[in-house]
This record gives structure tokens, C-alpha cells and sequence, in this order.
């Protein structure tokens, strides 16, 4: 309901005492009176606009707006949510002079402070959802500057602004803090059109191990000082702005850009990439590791992981951005689902970061090891996405579970890697992807149980679905098999030769037992 009928005047609302704004009762107030909250943390047009003011035009204020009182102010201003239906009361008044929508029914709110207004809005704003990751940001930072002035102090850490906030009634975790800022006060200047077309957390994440990575690389072995590098980085950034934003480009052209500091291939920069989002030390060239050193199973380092809330990347991003490089290897789902992908112990999105992979040697006795299918799918899996992450291959490995030999290969490699390379470095990325193949049975299982397992846009799939071994082999460069030795066994690092023996005696084993117990690999 509208509340009581009158036109706005100027003396037709008086200053409220002290007992009426504690008071929870409804009370009648002009909109003339009423101001939007200006920090709200919505800054686009709400997506309810449309339905919300049908509703209000055809039925009324459902509900009293919540306000309060600045001291020694004589307006209001709407405390918690509500400034889309002020705006709307008041544009219906100007429009219609209906005096329905000339005074409102309001609830009085005792002021408290800048940052309790604030926190309100942020926290009924999340409530009805919509907004946008980028929203939520602003509103977080804008907050820390606020309770600094209140408590005093110069600055409010991360850590105090998680405890303020959380007093406040708003739930946040430090490292969800850390990425907000990053958001607001690193990418927010280089690319407003992303964040604003609705680059979410996930999307962010990225930018930020990617920035992260190449600057580390750049720093240790580039010539160039670090101010070049934010020079490089930032131009890159508002070159690709827009709606449609790619991480996979801006990876691509800071690989181009590294690639030439250093002059070296782009291949290059991408093992060094890869090995750097997944936090383990790459030494160009390698120091051969003991056997006493290694492990199978990759040891983890924690990190805080970010709050299990609800995803607000809502985007238009770019598909190829969801499947990037940065987040091999892949993540797997529940464990305790029995359908579900094998356990390898690998962590999820959150923690890989900061994974580090080791490796053990191949040659176990045929006595040792696992010896159930589930376990040696698992084992296929990491050693495969292993090899595939230090060979730039990070996004063609995907976990398979309860069928085929733990793993398929989504797509041959990209085919301007032919452009990109020099001769060694893709005879040796093509004969590993091979390998992997083998590894995987891609051209020996059945269709009908491959098929499903691949991308609709994937060449390989297309190749293999009609048949077409001209589109493959024109796809992913195929030398001699007699040349394996020499282009692919000689020039592989210690570490990469015992993860692919290993995944070749992992194969042997699964198809051993699956021809002892009568199971079927593809079934």
C-alpha cells in the first residue's frame, strides 16, 4: 500500500525526534524528503527495474522503505535496499502527480554510522542477488576507507576489515578481501568494459595468477626492468578490454611479449607459465632429480581457500576462458560420488596454485603399486596431466572415471603452435601428445564410448566421428614413428621420461587385470 495521500510540499514532513526514529512503527514520509543512498553498491540499473516498477504503478509500495537520519541533517536517505524503488516512486510522482506516490510508509532506522549504511545496502543487495562481482568489490573497498576514518586509522588491514565485516553481519574471507582489491585498485583501470560487462571472481582469479606468473618470470630472467613490465601488462590489458573479455588472449600476446625479451620459442614461455600458475619451481635446464626425492603424489601447500557462496560471475565471457592453461591439472568432482573421477589426491582450483609436482621412477615390480582399476585410472590421470602441464598441453588432459584408461586428450594441440615452433620443440610437443594418445587408446576404443567424452568443437572428435585420418594427420604434425627415439626419447628431461615409462607400465597394468578378470576397459 501507498500509506497516506499527499502531494510533497516543503512543510508537509517535519524533523523527526529521537523516540520516532527508534520507533519500528511505519511512519509516513514525502519522497521529497527521502534521498538514494549515493554509495550504493549497485552501479548499474537493476535488472528488476521493469517488474518492480509494474508492480509499484499497479498495486503500491508493497513494503516500507528503511531510512534513517544523518546528524543535524534534515533529509533522509534510504538505509537498507530500497533506492530502485525510491527512484521509481519518485519518477511515477513526477510523471502521474498520483499522490499514491507522493508519501511513502517508512521504517525510521537510528543512525549509526557511514560504514553501518553502507554494510547494509551490500548486505540486502546480496540478499536479492544481482550483483555483480565488480559491485560487491567497490562496495568492500569503499568500506575499509570508511571504517579506517571511523576507527582512526590510516589504514584497516585485510584481516581487520574480514573481522569488522563480519561483526557487521557481512560473511567475507581474507583471501575473497585480497582478491577485491586486486580487483578494484589493479584491473578496475585497465579493464572497466570486462569488469562491468560482468567479469566475475573466477575470471579475475586467472588474470591474477597469470599477472603473477609471467611477472615472476619476467623479473628473474628478463633483462628489462620491472616498470617495463607493467608497461607491457597494462597496455595489454586495455587493448583487449571489452564485453567479450579472453583471458586465453591476454595470455597469449604477454607469452609473445616474454618470448621476445627472452628470445626464446613461445613453447617455452608456456612450460615456464604453466610451471609457475602451478607453483613448482622450473629450472631452465632442469637439474636432474634423485630417485630418494621422489613422490607419485604431488605434496601440497595450503592456502585459504575462498568462500563456498554463490558464484557472481555472471558474464558474457568467452567460453575458451572458463578452460584456460592456468588451471591444469583439471579439477575433479566430489570424490564420494562412485561415479565420479578417480581420487589422485590433486586439490582444487583454490589450492593448485600453489601445488607443487614431483615424480617417482617408473620401474616399480609388477608386484607393487596399485592393483585395482580405480587406483591405476588415478595414476594414469596425474602422470598424464603431469606431462601434458611442463609440455604446454595443460588444457588437452581431462579426467575420465569408471571407463577407458583414467584420461582422454580433449583436441590435438593448436595448430599455430606449427607457426610458432621451432622444429625440436614441435616434433617433441606433437610425438608426446602422441604418446598421451597411446596412453589413452583415443584411436582404438570404441565410438561410441569416445565420442561422448570429447567437445563438440573438438578437430579430434570430428576426425575421429567420420573417420576422416587425413583431417587428423593434417591437424597435429605426424613424423616417422623411426624417429621417435631421436626427437622425442633423447630429448625429454629426466622427469618427463620416468612420468611417461610410468604411464606406459600403468596402461600395461590395467590392461592386465582387466584381461584376468573379464572386464571390459570401455564398458
Amino acid at each position: 500500500m501507498a500509506g497516506k495521500t499527499t502531494t510533497p510540499s516543503a512543510n508537509s514532513s517535519v524533523s523527526q525526534p529521537v523516540e520516532a526514529i527508534t520507533n519500528p512503527a511505519p511512519q509516513t514520509i514525502d519522497i521529497s524528503r527521502i534521498q538514494p543512498y549515493e554509495h550504493n553498491p549497485r552501479h548499474g540499473r537493476n535488472p528488476e527495474y521493469d517488474r518492480i516498477r509494474d508492480s509499484i504503478r499497479n498495486t503500491g509500495l508493497d513494503q516500507p522503505l528503511v531510512v534513517t537520519q544523518r546528524p543535524d541533517a534534515m533529509d533522509f536517505i534510504v538505509h537498507a535496499g530500497g533506492n530502485t524503488r525510491l527512484i521509481i516512486l519518485k519518477e511515477l510522482f513526477a510523471e502521474t502527480g498520483d499522490p499514491r506516490f507522493a508519501a511513502v510508509p517508512c521504517l525510521l532506522k537510528a543512525w549509526c554510522c557511514e560504514s553501518d549504511v553502507l554494510l547494509a545496502h551490500l548486505r540486502e543487495n546480496d540478499l536479492r542477488g544481482g550483483l555483480t562481482f565488480i559491485d560487491k568489490a567497490r562496495a568492500v573497498c569503499e568500506a575499509q576507507k570508511l571504517l579506517a576514518e571511523e576507527l582512526s586509522l590510516d589504514v584497516v588491514s585485510q584481516r581487520r576489515l574480514e573481522t569488522e565485516l563480519r561483526r557487521a553481519g557481512y560473511r567475507i574471507t581474507q583471501a575473497r578481501i585480497s582478491q577485491m582489491l586486486y580487483t578494484v585498485h589493479r584491473l578496475l583501470p585497465v579493464i572497466p568494459i570486462a569488469l562491468e560487462g560482468g567479469l566475475g571472481r573466477p575470471h579475475v582469479e586467472r588474470i591474477r595468477r597469470l599477472e603473477r606468473a609471467a611477472q615472476k618470470i619476467w623479473q628473474d630472467r628478463c633483462s628489462e626492468s620491472a616498470e617495463d613490465f607493467e608497461e607491457v601488462f597494462t597496455t595489454l590489458c586495455k587493448r583487449y578490454d571489452g564485453p567479450d573479455w579472453d583471458t586465453d588472449v591476454l595470455r597469449s600476446a604477454l607469452e609473445t611479449e616474454i618470448a621476445a625479451a627472452l628470445d626464446v620459442s613461445i613453447h617455452t614461455v608456456r612450460v615456464m607459465l604453466d610451471a609457475e600458475m602451478a607453483g613448482r619451481e622450473l629450472v631452465i635446464p632442469e637439474a636432474e632429480v634423485k630417485p630418494d626425492e621422489e613422490s607419485l603424489e604431488p605434496e601440497c601447500a595450503t592456502d585459504e581457500s575462498f568462500d563456498a557462496d554463490q558464484d557472481d560471475g555472471r558474464s558474457r565471457i568467452s567460453s575458451s576462458d572458463r578452460t584456460s592453461a592456468d588451471e591444469l591439472p583439471p579439477e575433479l568432482p566430489d570424490q564420494s560420488n562412485p561415479g565420479s573421477a578417480p581420487d589422485t589426491g590433486l586439490l582444487d582450483d583454490d589450492v593448485k596454485e600453489t601445488s607443487k609436482f614431483e615424480t617417482e621412477l617408473p620401474n616399480i615390480p609388477n608386484d607393487t603399486g596399485p592393483s585395482d582399476l580405480k587406483s591405476l585410472r588415478g595414476r594414469a590421470w596425474t602422470l598424464a596431466a603431469r606431462l601434458a602441464q611442463r609440455n604446454g598441453m595443460a588444457d588437452l588432459v581431462e579426467a575420465v572415471s569408471g571407463k577407458g584408461l583414467g584420461f582422454v586428450l580433449r583436441d590435438v594441440p593448436d595448430p599455430t603452435l606449427a607457426d610458432q615452433l621451432d622444429e625440436d620443440s614441435l616434433s617433441q610437443l606433437t610425438m608426446l601428445w602422441w604418446q598421451l594418445a597411446a596412453c589413452a587408446e583415443m584411436t582404438f576404443a570404441p565410438l561410441e564410448a569416445m565420442l561422448p567424452l570429447l567437445p563438440d568443437e573438438s578437430i579430434l572428435r570430428r576426425a575421429l566421428e567420420t573417420e576422416d585420418a587425413d583431417l587428423l594427420f593434417s591437424s597435429i604434425w605426424t613424423l616417422d614413428p623411426g624417429h621417435t627415439g631421436y626427437r622425442l626419447w633423447r630429448p625429454l628431461d629426466d622427469r618427463d621420461w620416468r612420468d611417461l615409462l610410468a604411464l606406459m607400465d600403468t596402461y600395461r597394468r590395467i590392461r592386465r587385470i582387466a584381461a584376468d578378470t573379464g572386464v571390459s576397459v570401455w564398458e
